[in-house]
């Protein structure tokens, strides 16, 4: 067939400049990782097709003489044939693939933090003053023991007669989520570790293997162990506060991963122990776990590995069975379970997995969290909740609803400039964040964008300790699983039912 030229597909974006204001410093033309400018007769050009509104040029246009607008061109109005569809299908007739886009889902799913309402003190509860009285956000994560056996001291001091299972101790109860070096930058994953370092939290490296770099910072590092097996070896292994193994991901439950050629570098192609320029494929399964036996030789493997000094934790996807798959992790000997919610963020995936596949973090984590107490073995792994958490009021929801701990991904991206544009799997980003050219990789700087991270999870414990103090809590774990504490507004029955909450008002 003869290749058409003609194209349905209109600009999404139109980057106007006025050129009242526009002084010709070309710093747009610089600033944009897209080619979006250009200069020509003696003005700014701009190639609307390219822009993808990252927001680089406006930000840093020294005359504010950039605007970004959506197009305003409109399709007819259809209640069925939305324009996202329409335009997939046009794109689709012509590339002849798969769609694949970065980030969560932009779609509009009911998001179920936003109708679950925090229970508070008045009268015969007292609340607490958060600036007058101690707060602890303090959290450990890992296997608890059912009991505690006490021995004593010749002088009558009580300690543990057996030690405890390893613990990873966070001051707040945050983490940043996994992103692999090559999927984002080493200037990210830098400024993430300085901020988990000056937090007393831990950040996870994802699949990419450990940067020499970063090695510095393994009390602040969970190591991961993908079904690629990139960088993994026993000092890998033991250079980490955790080893997780990856099973899943929220925006593409059961899908691989695939890092192109062109973005393997020196520096990838060493960290990841893979030949330089070569594609970093991650197959959907592992090929030694096919049971949760098989699971459970691979956690015991790595305990061997690791002189059983670390936890191990698993993360999964959440999918309709996820109760029961956690209930199988966790008799499989994991100390934690890292939860991936429907709207979680990914470098790259197919649309139409990340659009369609897996359930909320909400509904996920209570029927978790409620298996595994009516199995009597909550104690035995910690949970951490993940999925587009973008606020302390979705942490602290999160923590009642069953979590030891959440994990933030796109939002440590936001704070670094993201503007979700969700075209992280194309290497251009103009912020130096989802990209490995080394003229952008360069405008981030880690300890600006790392002390910006530690500003924002700081606010976010304040936020936490007033609701706690709202509450009459003084501590983040008297509130987790304390599903009493949390009401649902607009939902239905059902909804109350899976989520283990009652409606506002009873």
């Amino acid at each position: 067939m003869t290749k058409s030229s003609f194209s349905n597909i209109q600009p999404e974006f139109l980057a106007l400049i006025d050129d009242t204001k526009c002084v010709r410093c070309k710093r747009c033309i610089q600033n944009c990782g897209w080619g979006t400018y250009s200069f020509g007769g003696d003005k700014i050009i701009a190639d609307h097709y390219k822009c993808v509104a990252c927001g680089r040029c406006y930000t840093y246009c020294p005359e504010d003489a950039i605007s970004v607008v959506k197009n305003p061109t409109v399709m007819r109005e259809n209640a069925n044939w939305h324009d996202y569809h329409i335009k997939n299908i046009w794109k689709q007739s012509e590339i002849s693939g798969i769609i694949i886009s970065g980030m969560g889902t932009p779609l509009k799913y009911k998001k179920y933090f936003d109708h679950m309402l925090l229970d508070a003190c008045q009268v015969t509860n007292p609340s607490i003053d958060p600036l007058r009285e101690p707060m602890e956000l303090r959290t450990f994560l890992g296997k608890k023991p059912s009991k505690l056996e006490l021995d004593f001291t010749e002088d009558g001091e009580p300690i543990l007669k057996n030690p405890m299972p390893p613990q990873i101790e966070l001051q707040t109860p945050f983490i940043f989520a996994p992103m692999s070096y090559g999927s984002i930058s080493l200037n990210a994953q830098k400024a993430m570790a300085l901020a988990a370092k000056a937090l007393g939290i831990v950040m996870n490296i994802g699949e990419g293997g450990l940067h020499d770099d970063l090695v510095p910072f393994g009390k602040h590092i969970i190591v991961q162990v993908a079904s690629g097996r990139f960088g993994v070896h026993r000092d890998y292994l033991n250079s980490g506060i955790a080893v997780e193994i990856k099973i899943g991901q929220g925006a593409k439950p059961g899908i691989g991963g695939h890092l192109p050629g062109e973005k393997i570098g020196m520096d990838i192609s060493r960290t990841r122990m893979i030949p330089l320029g070569t594609d970093a494929i991650s197959p959907a399964p592992h090929h030694d776990i096919y049971s949760i036996e098989d699971l459970r030789q691979l956690i015991f493997a790595i305990k061997e590995a690791t002189d059983y000094k670390k936890p191990v934790s698993v993360k999964v996807a959440a999918v309709h069975n996820i109760a029961a798959i956690v209930s199988g992790i966790v008799r499989a000997g994991a100390d934690i379970v890292y939860i991936d919610g429907f709207t979680g963020g990914t470098g790259a995936a197919p649309a139409i997995v990340r659009d369609n596949t897996g359930i909320p973090i909400e509904l996920a984590l209570a029927q978790v969290d409620e298996r595994l107490r009516q199995e009597g073995i909550r104690n035995e792994a910690s949970l951490i909740a993940a999925g587009s958490i973008r606020s302390s009021a979705d942490a602290v929801k999160a923590i009642a609803l069953g979590a030891d701990a959440v994990a933030i991904g796109t939002a440590a991206l936001v704070v670094m400039g993201c503007h979700v544009c969700g075209k992280c799997h194309t290497g251009n980003c103009s912020w130096g964040i989802t990209t490995q050219r080394s003229e952008l990789v360069r405008r981030l700087d880690p300890e600006v964008y790392g002390e910006r991270l530690y500003n924002l999870i700081t606010a976010w414990s304040h936020e936490i300790m007033e609701v706690l103090g709202s509450m009459g809590v003084n501590s983040i774990e008297s509130l987790r699983g304390s599903r009493e504490r949390l009401r649902g507004v607009e939902l239905t029955d059902s909804e109350l039912q899976v989520l283990g909450i009652k409606h506002a008002g009873l």
